[in-house]
């Protein structure tokens, strides 16, 4: 029974032994700017190389010859994952790795330094104080004297037995710690975003509603997406007078189950619509079919196909029936959603050009269009982990400004009427060092007063020893 318990115990302390050596490996500082290199470099990729696109993209934009960079072909992009960055699970590793230095850090380094920071203690002999890096000998100086200037300069002091500990700046201390935490509240945010969130696109033609299903990428834990239904009341675009799109719009609105709407707002590119963690943006556009009429006749609706012109010049395009039997008719072909629109016959020779609502005669039959029917191109986009991202952020930005504010001790020793101060700050010397001056002159210019007796006081702090 005790060789079992001695042999259980061997194996306890080779494993602290084991842990704690893996601890210091995860906490050197190297390795934490080195993964964040790699963080940096793998974010880079997932900004640069567009994310969720089909492998046909990937072989047209990325081909094996020649290759991007010499290098860079959509075989490596898939194998690596770069077509999806942010889910892989090597990026995921990169963060999990990433956090556990930082706790590691903040753990072995930052925290014991904080409760060390914390403590106060005097100092008993003389040769303590000046061995300080600011340090004076100070003659017929009351040391309750310093206490009061002290205080005033927002030392927190401690006096006991002719003897005086001061310190100031304590949340200096604790700016790393809280920098750290940030970080990791970041990293969780980021992995929590990853793991939950999607994104997700739709092409609606004005006027029709519409429910979220074409999911272009989705995080490891979204089994399916929530109810999402929406309207698009009217999409509309503005040129600028040499005709160049000068903005595009879309008059959303989003439906409950009911079929209610529950918020309505225009966006525009840069210009979203934010809802219960959903945001909606407007990406693109396109033209989903044509309104027309042949001489009296009701008005149909025909859908058009997009097509490229030889010029690289994206159009749209459908074919118009002009006599019952089909045997006879003109192509039609829409730029843009200004009104103009071209005929061309079975030959592709150009008829005539047209706007919308003004008739046209072609091949015995009044044709007129009476509207051309836009898409809106919307990005759906949730992102849980987003408000965990802020809130680390803000708690970087109150951590850095905390960690400037420096951290200054002061000691004071009265034997036999002599008054010993010294003092150290971990940043802000310069600063520092007026302050400790600052305090030597106002200590000077109470004595007289006091004493009757005349100071010796350097204007200068001694240096070390």
């Amino acid at each position: 029974m005790n060789a079992w318990l001695t042999w259980w115990e061997h194996q306890w302390r080779t494993l602290k032994l084991w842990w704690r050596s893996l601890v210091q490996v995860v906490a050197d500082l190297r390795l934490a700017i080195s993964l964040l290199l790699v963080i940096a470099v793998a974010s880079i990729a997932g900004t640069v190389i567009e994310q969720g696109e089909t492998v046909k993209f990937y072989q047209e934009n990325y081909p094996e010859h020649p290759a991007l960079f010499g290098f860079l072909t959509w075989n490596i992009i898939l194998n690596l994952g770069l077509d999806h960055v942010y889910q892989t699970w090597w990026y995921l590793s990169l963060l999990i790795l990433f956090g556990a230095s930082l706790l590691a850090c903040t753990s072995l380094r930052q925290w014991p330094a904080l409760k060390v920071a914390r403590k106060w203690y005097y100092y008993q002999r003389p040769e303590q104080i000046l061995r300080l890096n600011f340090s004076q000998a100070c003659p017929e100086i009351p040391i309750a004297e310093l206490a009061v200037i002290l205080r005033q300069k927002g030392y927190w002091v401690a006096l006991e037995n002719e003897k005086l500990y001061a310190r100031k700046g304590l949340v200096g201390k604790i700016g790393p710690i809280v920098v750290h935490a940030s970080l990791v509240v970041i990293l969780i945010g980021g992995f929590v975003g990853a793991l939950t969130g999607f994104l997700a696109q739709e092409l609606v033609p004005s006027g029709q509603d519409f429910q979220v299903t074409k999911v272009i990428e989705a995080g490891a834990w979204v089994r399916r997406l929530p109810p999402i239904q929406g309207r698009v009341h009217r999409f509309w675009i503005d040129y600028t007078p040499s005709g160049e799109i000068d903005q595009f719009y879309t008059d959303l609105g989003l439906l409950n189950a009911a079929g209610e709407e529950v918020i309505r707002k225009t966006i525009h590119v840069n210009e979203p619509l934010r809802w219960r963690g959903l945001t909606f943006y407007q990406t693109s556009w396109g033209i989903h079919g044509i309104r027309l009429q042949f001489n009296n006749s009701p008005i149909l609706e025909l859908p058009v196909t997009p097509f490229t012109a030889g010029n690289g010049r994206k159009l749209w395009g459908t074919w118009l029936p002009l006599k019952p039997d089909l045997s006879e008719g003109v192509s039609l072909v829409v730029p843009d959603l200004q009104g103009l629109f071209l005929l061309y016959d079975q030959q592709g020779q150009l008829l005539t050009t047209g706007r919308v609502g003004t008739p046209v005669r072609i091949g015995g039959v009044n044709l007129r269009l009476t509207e051309l029917v836009g898409s809106t191109g919307l990005q759906i986009k949730s992102d849980p982990g987003v408000p965990i991202v802020y809130l680390g952020f803000a708690g970087l930005m109150l951590g850095v400004m905390m960690s400037y504010v420096s951290h200054s001790q002061l000691w004071g020793l009265q034997v036999d009427k002599q008054l010993y101060l010294g003092g150290k700050t971990n940043r802000a010397q310069v600063t520092f060092e007026r302050e400790f001056l600052e305090i030597l002159q106002q200590l000077q210019s109470k004595t007289p007063s006091q004493s009757g007796v005349k100071n010796s006081i350097s204007p200068m702090a001694l240096p070390p020893g």
